[in-house]
């Protein structure tokens, strides 16, 4: 998309200079050509985590703030999977059930056969490859859409995922390693020492990418614009650790409980590392391109099949570990794992966060903004004493809204020519 900027001069072979009202005018002349983003999101989360904090002042406590982490983050990792199928304009209705069968052979695999969790954890992420390959190949290869595909693999999987479990039987999960991921936290010490680093690093790349760009000549963000953003993620990460590192068992003389979850740095972890595969990387490069004009891509040699088959792949074996995180937070798993309205949850999350159904934009962080509206919305009415029908009618809304924002916004873009 190309884009307008009012900058001053410099001398030849200087990188130009902008200013900061000059960055402030190019984004908001993206925002009305269509190119909006995350902002709804992020507007969403805000008003959302406000409105509950009045209605409950309960809402923003240590102790429900770990419980919203630990509460959305299955869906959260299973959307950043269902972030790479949408790219492509595609879509995964059996990554709900596909999580449930990698817990259910977690659960197997540890506590029936007596193996050890990495051994278990392997042979979860391996079933979600194999599954993921298989809908791929069905896609790519055979030419079937993969709405089918997947709605078959939805049915199927839920047969699996029974038959896995006897029936209906709930298997118990012991191992002190897998019950922690979700049920255990970080000392105090160990969060700060985290969000330093991620600070550090996030200030590292900003300012490396700032120097490289001003280097060679190209257009870069104030350096304002570049403080901020490193100030604000070390604002967030302070407060956030700060709220956390309270203590928020009921009776301390029993048991403390402080810290950030230990499930919030892996979803940091693998946020980072999917970005970078989006953004850095000819592979990223390849699944944008796919997913803005297949034949396009196809004409400019690149694999449209692989690429195809990659993202499912990538989608269930995010799915596979939402099923383990989801297994650690029950300390069980049951045939109802990965089903009810996780996969509803999962796409919401998504499309709530930014990525398109049309395929062709979105970013992994969409999956962590939209997960993290869900959880709220979720927690915030529970705490509020509304029924589960009322949830599900205001998610409902909540990703309506998204998408119909979505669509005007592709429109908005068509017609200003910033597609």
């Amino acid at each position: 998309m190309t884009a307008i900027v009012v900058k001053k001069e410099g001398p030849a072979g200087v990188a130009p200079t902008p200013t900061m009202s000059s960055h402030v005018n190019n984004y908001w002349r993206r925002v009305r050509g269509g190119d909006i983003g995350a902002l709804p999101a992020v507007v969403m989360l805000v008003a959302l985590a406000v409105g509950f904090s009045i209605a409950r002042p309960s809402f923003f406590t240590a102790g429900n703030l770990a419980n919203l982490f630990t509460q959305g983050a299955a869906v959260t990792l299973i959307a950043m999977g269902l972030v790479f199928v949408l790219l492509l304009g595609e879509i995964d209705l059996s990554a709900g059930f596909a999580s449930g069968v990698c817990a259910a052979i977690l659960a197997n695999v540890v506590t029936v056969l007596g193996y050890p969790w990495y051994v278990a954890v392997l042979a979860a992420v391996v079933t979600g490859v194999v599954i993921g390959t298989v809908l791929g190949l069905l896609v790519a290869k055979v030419g079937i859409p993969s709405f089918v595909v997947t709605l078959a693999g939805f049915l199927a999987f839920q047969g699996v995922v029974l038959t896995l479990m006897d029936e209906g039987a709930n298997i118990a999960i012991r191992d002190d390693v897998l019950v922690a991921i979700a049920n255990r936290n970080l000392t105090p010490a160990l969060g700060w020492a985290l969000a330093a680093v991620a600070v550090a690093g996030y200030a590292a790349v900003q300012l490396l990418r700032y120097r490289n760009r001003a280097a060679r000549g190209l257009l870069t963000d104030p350096i304002a614009v570049v403080a901020a953003r490193i100030a604000g993620l070390a604002v967030i990460l302070g407060v956030a650790v700060y709220v956390l590192n309270l203590e928020r068992s009921r009776n301390v003389l029993i048991t403390s409980l402080k810290g950030v979850p230990i499930v919030v740095p892996i979803i940091a972890v693998l946020l980072i590392v999917w970005t970078f595969v989006l953004q850095r990387t000819s592979y990223g490069r390849h699944i944008y391109a796919v997913g803005g004009n297949a034949e396009a891509a196809r004409r400019a040699g690149i694999n449209v099949d692989r690429i195809r088959i990659s993202v499912f792949v990538i989608c269930s074996s995010m799915a596979a570990i939402g099923g383990i995180v989801a297994a650690s937070r029950g300390n069980s798993v049951d045939p109802n794992t990965g089903g009810s309205n996780v996969l509803l949850y999962a796409v919401g999350a998504a499309v709530i966060g930014g990525t398109s159904l049309f395929g062709g934009k979105g970013r992994i962080l969409d999956a962590v903004l939209g997960g993290a509206v869900v959880a709220v919305i979720d927690n915030g009415m529970g705490l509020m004493g509304y029924s589960s029908g009322v949830k599900y009618v205001v998610t409902g809304v909540v990703l309506l809204a998204a998408a119909t924002i979505d669509a005007l916004s592709r429109r908005r873009a068509a017609a200003t020519g910033n597609r």
